[in-house]
């Protein structure tokens, strides 16, 4: 599969009758080419950057993203467990999990303790040609008394819940909190290519991904949303690969943290996970239908 945007910044004629999905991507097309010489050398850039097309019977690969790192702690509990180091061993203990089936294939966005900005992690995720993107996490919450697991999707139509718009907004915060400052420019296709090109259908599957991730949690932890909840995440704004936030806790609350400090807690939630990766699978393979 070549790299997603390679086919936003080529302007091809239309053929009569051009559909308004075929009119956005050819104008697209040409409003990037008028962006100046900077734009002309991210071109050039995403151009030799693409990866190569993958086999038709190549394995799924599933981008784990633990969040936060580095400078970049996440949240903090009471007892000063650090969100960061947690998820860094849940998405350990996930891809141990998928290891086990030979159709899977999986990747960390990082396995350090590093800082990597919001945006990188999209590309890398995209470079290595990902099926799917699961960006895991701990909450933290004003209230203590907040618990439970929750699913997060991207949506082009506002926050599903006040919750929701906190969490998006905390999560989307991560590089202010690095020292991170990155020009409008250098993310574009993050914030205008996405919501409405292929952004519909994306969000169709991550949805249907975040269900699967939250019936095979449901019975492992207390769920404090019921449903897969939506934000602007901007760690889930890729424009083609099914991608959830998957806040395993909340680390603020002070018998949660303790839970997230247990090997064998965060081992029942990472194979929630994994299972639920694994029935999303499954779900596309018997409908004779991909992920993307």
């Amino acid at each position: 599969m070549l790299n997603p945007l390679t086919k936003f910044l080529q302007f091809t004629p239309l053929p009569a009758s051009p559909s308004r999905r075929k009119l956005l991507i050819s104008g697209l097309g040409l409003a990037f080419g008028l962006l100046g010489a900077r734009t002309a050398a991210a071109q050039q850039h995403v151009t030799k950057t693409a990866p190569a097309p993958k086999p038709a019977n190549a394995k799924k690969i599933v981008m784990l993203d633990p969040g936060h790192g580095g400078v970049d702690s996440g949240a903090v509990g009471h007892e000063g467990a650090e969100e960061k180091h947690i998820v860094l061993e849940i998405a350990n203990s996930v891809r141990r999990c998928l290891a086990e089936h030979d159709h899977i294939e999986v990747r960390l966005t990082r396995d350090a303790d590093h800082f990597i900005p919001l945006y990188q992690r999209v590309e890398i995720a995209h470079q290595h040609q990902a099926d799917l993107f699961v960006s895991i996490h701990a909450d933290g919450f004003t209230n203590p008394s907040a618990s439970g697991a929750s699913v997060f999707a991207l949506s082009n139509r506002g926050a599903s819940s006040a919750m929701a718009r906190y969490m998006s907004k905390k999560e989307n915060d991560a590089d202010n909190v690095a020292g991170a400052k990155y020009a409008a420019a250098d993310n574009n296709y993050l914030q205008q290519v996405l919501f409405d090109l292929v952004q519909t259908d994306t969000i169709k599957n991550s949805l249907t991904l975040g269900h699967h991730v939250l019936e095979k949690l449901r019975p492992v932890h207390h769920l404090h949303s019921q449903t897969t909840e939506q934000a602007a995440f901007a760690v889930l704004k890729s424009p083609s690969i099914p991608s959830v936030l998957v806040e395993t806790s909340f680390i603020t609350n002070h018998t949660e943290e303790q839970l997230l400090s247990t090997p064998r807690f965060r081992q029942e939630i990472a194979q929630a996970i994994a299972d639920g990766i694994v029935s999303f699978f499954h779900y596309f393979d018997s409908h004779e239908r991909k992920p993307r």
